[in-house]
This record gives structure tokens, sequence and C-alpha cells, in this order.
């Protein structure tokens, strides 16, 4: 048996025990029942053996809720071996990590602790993913980003990550469809306040040249007060981390839903406007009350980002203006060239949408190196990305373009009429 395997097999072996315990000092069954139960895990063909809980359940002296309760009291009671932390309640489960919220003892305040689950202690690369969580949290200080405490393992090996507790919900968990109805939708200006808010959170992490990687509704927490807060830096990698970056060559990483093409082929050089693609289609889906691209499989929708053209947010939802479609066109660019230059121009964008103003960055139609390819061969060319409603099949149907080939005219004319009294009076 490998070192792991043992290590296993002794907590699998301790947590029975304590189920023991608990189940009698309960009085859900009696010792006698208990060795009975633990007799037949002991003849069990199975190498990895039924839990004390699953047979206690099996032979009916205990119902499936109350194996459920005890396993709950149980992992919180474990939980609470964190030195310094007192744990309160669970605030998410999922298959990768669990989230507590706690009192830490010696401010006397509340946190969250993310504690991996034990079974993940035998991957050694989710294991230092989980610290560079922690590690790349704590490179960030920004009122839109949820706080990084401590990250740290306990004596019995539970590895666990603190940080600031936020009372609010996921823009995921406020747009899941309730039982007596849809869930809640978000108004134009709710939505880019919410965008906004991430966008200022994105420029700071990207100043300091960190990228998120994973931008989505279930990564944001929005509190009562309206305040929007960017967290779970799981996949966050900084800009230089070049070893990290070819380790993960070829690999997709992020949200089917939410993810950039570039990050779907799994470049190497991913920057930040992978985030500023993620922040596009999260807005897209505020708005429009649905992700940009779906699909039965996860890779039929990352085939779409790839290769299926994007339906105008304003095509879905017609109350939206034309300013915050031209935003999430731009910040949705397959090529991502052809996104923001910067985080900061995205942010701009977004604040002058929300004051009712023309969203500048997205509507420039053309630069410099297409003006000289204008005049090197005498061709018109389509300047992308063009601003919305622009129906123009080349560059002289654009009125900027036709002035300056006015103004040009008329100054080859003058030049003619100079040149002609010139030589009259000669």
């Amino acid at each position: 048996m490998s070192k792991s395997e043992s290590q296993t097999s002794s907590n699998t072996a301790n947590f029975d025990s304590e189920v023991g315990r608990a189940v009698v000092e309960m009085g859900l069954a009696t010792r006698t029942e208990i060795d009975h139960c633990r007799e037949l895990q002991k003849q069990s063909s199975d190498p990895n053996g039924r839990s004390l809980t699953d047979l206690l359940v099996d032979n009916n002296f205990i119902t499936v809720n109350q194996s459920k309760r005890i396993r709950q009291q149980l992992t919180e009671r474990q939980t609470s071996r964190i030195p310094g932390y007192q744990i309160l309640s669970t605030l998410g489960k999922g298959a990768m990590a669990t989230v507590y919220k706690a009192r830490q003892l010696s401010l006397n305040r509340i946190v969250a602790v993310k504690i991996l689950p034990r079974k993940m202690n035998e991957n050694q690369e989710f294991v230092e993913r989980f610290y560079k969580e922690g590690q790349a949290a704590a490179r960030l200080s920004h009122n839109n980003i949820v706080q990084a405490i401590d990250v740290g393992s306990s004596p019995d090996g539970l590895h666990y990550f603190v940080m600031e507790y936020v009372e609010g919900k996921t823009l995921y968990d406020v747009m899941a469809p309730k039982p007596q109805g849809d869930g809640k939708s978000f108004s134009e200006a709710e939505a880019l306040d919410i965008c906004i808010q991430i966008a200022e959170a994105l420029a700071h992490a990207h100043l300091r040249g960190l990228i998120h990687r994973d931008v989505k509704p279930k990564n944001i927490i929005l509190t009562p007060g309206g305040i929007a807060k960017l967290t779970d830096l799981g996949l966050a990698r900084a800009t230089d981390d070049k070893e990290a970056a070819e380790s993960e060559a070829g690999k997709a990483y992020g949200t089917p839903y939410y993810i950039s093409p570039e990050q779907i082929r799994g470049d190497v050089d991913i920057d930040f406007r992978a985030d500023i693609y993620s922040l596009g289609a999260t807005l897209y889906h505020l708005v429009t009350g649905r992700p940009p691209f779906e699909g039965d499989t996860p890779s039929a929708v990352m085939h779409k980002h790839l290769k299926q053209p994007l339906v105008p947010a304003d095509h879905i939802n017609v109350a939206l203006s034309n300013g915050i479609a031209e935003i999430i066109d731009v910040a949705m660019a397959k090529r991502r060239e052809e996104r923001y230059a910067s985080t900061e121009e995205m942010l701009e964008d977004l604040r002058a949408v929300h004051n009712s103003q023309p969203p500048n960055h997205a509507r420039r139609q053309f630069n410099l190196e297409d003006l000289k390819n204008i005049e090197a061969t005498g061709k018109t060319v389509d300047i992308l990305p063009a601003p919305r409603g622009f129906s123009g099949s080349s560059l002289w149907s654009n009125p900027t373009v036709m002035a300056l080939a006015a103004v040009g005219g008329v100054s080859i004319v003058i030049n003619i009429i100079l040149l002609l009294l010139l030589l009259t009076h000669k």
C-alpha cells in the first residue's frame, strides 16, 4: 500500500470511528449494532469498503436524513481543527472545495474559509493550484476583489484558504430560476454598474500582471448594498509566469459559456484581453438573460465561441441602447487584436454609456495604416470594427472619409489655379 493510500485508509477509519461514537451518543443505535456493521465492513470483498453510515442505513439502524446530518456535523467538527478559527456554518459546497463561514478568533471577525476535500490531497497539482490562488489574491487589494487573509494547512492535513467574508449572492444565484418563477433580470443601468465595478477590479489586477481567466456570474458576488466583488482566483495566472504558461499549452482552462477563443485553443500567451472577452460575455448574459452561446455539450459551446458570429445583444433585448451592444461586440471580438487595447479603454466606454454618452473607443472606424493602404493602392477597404448600423460597402460611403476626400480635391483645384496664374504672369 502506498503512503497516500495508507493515509486515506487511516482518515476513513478515523471518520468511521467518530461516526460510531456520534451515533451512540445521539441514541440512534446501540454499540452492538455499531459492532455488527463494523464486522460487515471487515467481511466486504470491496477493496474500498463501504462507509459505516451507509451500512447503518442499509441495516435500518438510522435513516438517510440522519446519516446526512451526522456527516455534516462531523465534517464541520473536523474543520474546527483549523487553528485560530471557529467554523460556524457551510456557505457552499462543490466537488473541488467547501466554503465555510467562520470566526477568526484573534480578531473576533467573520471570515470565509475555503477547504480542500481530503481526497484532493493526493493530487499535488491541485494542492499547488489551491495555494497559488491564495497567493495571487494576496497580491491584490481592491474594494471590488474579495480580499485574501491567510492560506495554510492544519496539523491533521486540511488545506485551507481564509478570505474576506462577503454578505450577498453570486450573480449566478441571483439570475437562477426560482421555484416560483424566473430569476432576477438586470436592467441596462444595473448591468453597467456591476460591470464597471468588475472592470475596475480587473484593471487593478492587470496593472499588477495578473489575469483572472475565469470571469463569470458565478465568480461575482453582489452585496445587498450593490457592491460587486470578484472572487475565485483559482485559475489566475501571472503574465510573466512562462513556466505555468508552457505547462498549460494546448489545454482549455476556463468556463465554456464565458471562455475566450484563445483560452479554448490553449494559447501560451494569454493576456488581459481574455478577461475582457469574459467580462463582455458576462455583460451579455446580464442584459439578455442568456449566455452568448449555448449548446448541448461544453465542446459544442466552445466551438461556437471559435466559429459562430455573435447575435448582437440588442437583437435579443431590443430595449438596450446601441452603446452597450457596441461595447459587447468589441469586447467579444473573436480576434483579440480587435478587442479593447486596454482594460481602461473598456472601463471608459462602460462609464460613458452609463452616463448616456457614446462609447468612443468601441466606435473607432479606421487607423493610419488603413489610410496608408488607400493612398498606396487607390483601393477602398472595409475597416473593422465598423460602427453599428454602418451599411456602406466601402470607406467612400463613410462621411469622414468623404469629407477628407473633398478637402483633398479642393486643395488640388486651388494648386492648379495658382499654377495657371503663375504661368500667365510669365
